[in-house]
């Protein structure tokens, strides 16, 4: 039985991936937990904490084909403890010379929080894999269309001209930053959690610091400075980031979005045939995957709230904080993925129409080179009376419903600029100014980080 739609047989692949679905559903994550356990041990009988030969037994064991998912969920349920259910299926499954030595000196937050450390170094494997695909896929889309001419818009409006290269440069920057972000973040959240009952690790002595070491490095983790039980920066800042990810992959869904609207249809996303846009109007096709990129980055940023507001917790433990993550961390996690995943997808197949772009250009008769004209008139009048001039010409021009180089030359003001100046000026390769060039340093930065 499901009642999340990202464990829907029939939805699920909207809000998750298989990927990421198997760390974290109930196999994955008790699997998961018994390594630590396993590993746990190994590293207390490294340091003399724990028998070796129980050790041994503990990894022998501590498999999820002896333990009964059942009992574990009925142990659970009736001792009110989240760990209790495991220790006991744990237990009965162990040599009689390890029983006593599992579990040793640990706590729940020590087994959950490490998970959770681990399951950042893996979903982040994924984020890394997929968001260099993006990257690399508008890196090409840059280089590709550096010099293709397309409307530049500002607050939905037409502005001048751009180059869909320059779009693209703009959306693989980004991406390239929010790689780089997640590099640079690795060492501070992928780390272990090993506190025992406080996060003085009393109940390990003299051994703890070794111990921690020991544990560490046997999971390829990170070794914190000190327990970090209610200091839960650590787990905000990656959902944080998730939440950043997915606003970028979004924001390129909404321009996708946007852009293939028919009366723009300047790009256009993959189409599959059998893809239905509507029950009711046969002719559709709606612009699946955009708009689920931006519904998803709505998600992970619901999520990033919540974990921030996991940051204000109690004294030395408080669970409300921690127990929240075990909702939304899974959830930011599922979503991310399915993002990366359908942002991969999306600019695999996108589709870029160079006609329209021109044809769009040249539906407003001139108006976009506005800025061009501006600067050479301001060479002469000034900026500011430049501006006021070149305003009274447009805006007489637009209602008049003439074009541009005639709206230009019904203003004499604007005869200090002869006839082979102005039409260079009109020119849309002119107004793309050092669009190139920037789509050059973007190209070349991204070279730097393969």
């Amino acid at each position: 039985m499901t009642a999340h739609p990202a464990d829907s047989r029939i939805f699920g692949h909207l809000w998750g991936t298989d990927e990421v679905r198997a760390l974290l559903d109930d196999e994955g994550r008790i699997s998961a937990w018994l390594e630590i356990l396993a590993t746990l041990a190994e590293a207390q009988a490294q340091v003399d904490l724990v028998p070796p030969e129980a050790a041994r037994g503990i990894r022998a064991h501590a498999r999820l084909a002896e333990i009964d998912l059942e009992q574990v969920a009925r142990e659970t349920r009736t001792s009110g403890h989240s760990t209790m259910g495991l220790i006991r299926a744990l237990r009965a499954s162990l040599p009689e010379s390890a029983r006593e030595w599992v579990y040793y000196g640990a706590t729940v937050q020590d087994l959950s929080d490490t998970w959770a450390s681990l399951l950042t170094v893996q979903v982040g494997d994924i984020v890394r894999r997929d968001v260099t695909a993006m990257r690399d896929r508008a890196g090409a889309l840059a280089a590709e269309h550096r010099d293709t001419p397309m409307c530049g818009r500002t607050h939905g409006q037409p502005g001048q001209p751009i180059s869909f290269g320059f779009k693209a440069a703009g959306w693989a920057a980004e991406l390239d930053r929010q790689l780089v972000r997640l590099a640079q973040g690795r060492a501070r959240w992928e780390v272990v959690q090993l506190g025992g009952a406080l996060g003085t690790m009393q109940f390990w002595g003299g051994a703890a610091p070794a111990l921690l070491r020991a544990f560490a490095d046997r999971l390829g983790l990170g070794t914190p400075e000190i327990a970090w039980l209610t200091a839960r920066d650590r787990v905000a800042e990656f959902v944080t980031l998730l939440a950043s990810v997915t606003a970028t992959i979004g924001r390129i869904g909404n321009e996708v979005y946007q852009l293939q609207r028919p009366e723009i249809g300047e790009v256009r996303e993959g189409f599959s045939a059998g893809t239905v846009g509507s029950i009711t109007m046969p002719h559709k096709r709606n612009p699946e995957r955009s708009e689920q990129l931006v519904t998803l980055s709505r998600v992970v940023r619901a999520q990033a709230g919540l974990a921030l507001e996991g940051m204000v917790g109690e004294h030395e433990r408080d669970g409300r904080a921690w127990k929240t993550e075990w909702l939304l961390l899974p959830e930011a996690c599922l979503a991310t993925a399915a993002s990366c995943g359908l942002g991969v997808e999306m600019l695999a197949g996108l589709e870029v129409d160079a006609d329209r772009m021109a044809a769009n250009l040249a539906g407003h008769r001139g108006y976009l080179m506005s800025e061009a004209v501006l600067r050479a008139l301001s060479e002469r009048l000034g900026k500011h009376t430049a501006h006021d001039v070149t305003y009274a010409a447009s805006m007489k021009g637009i209602d008049a419903g003439q074009d541009f180089r005639t709206a230009l030359r019904a203003d004499r003001r604007l005869d200090v600029i002869d006839d082979a100046e102005l039409d260079a000026l009109l020119d849309v390769r002119t107004a793309l100014g050092t669009a190139a060039g920037f789509v050059d340093r973007v190209l070349a930065g991204l070279a730097r980080h393969p």
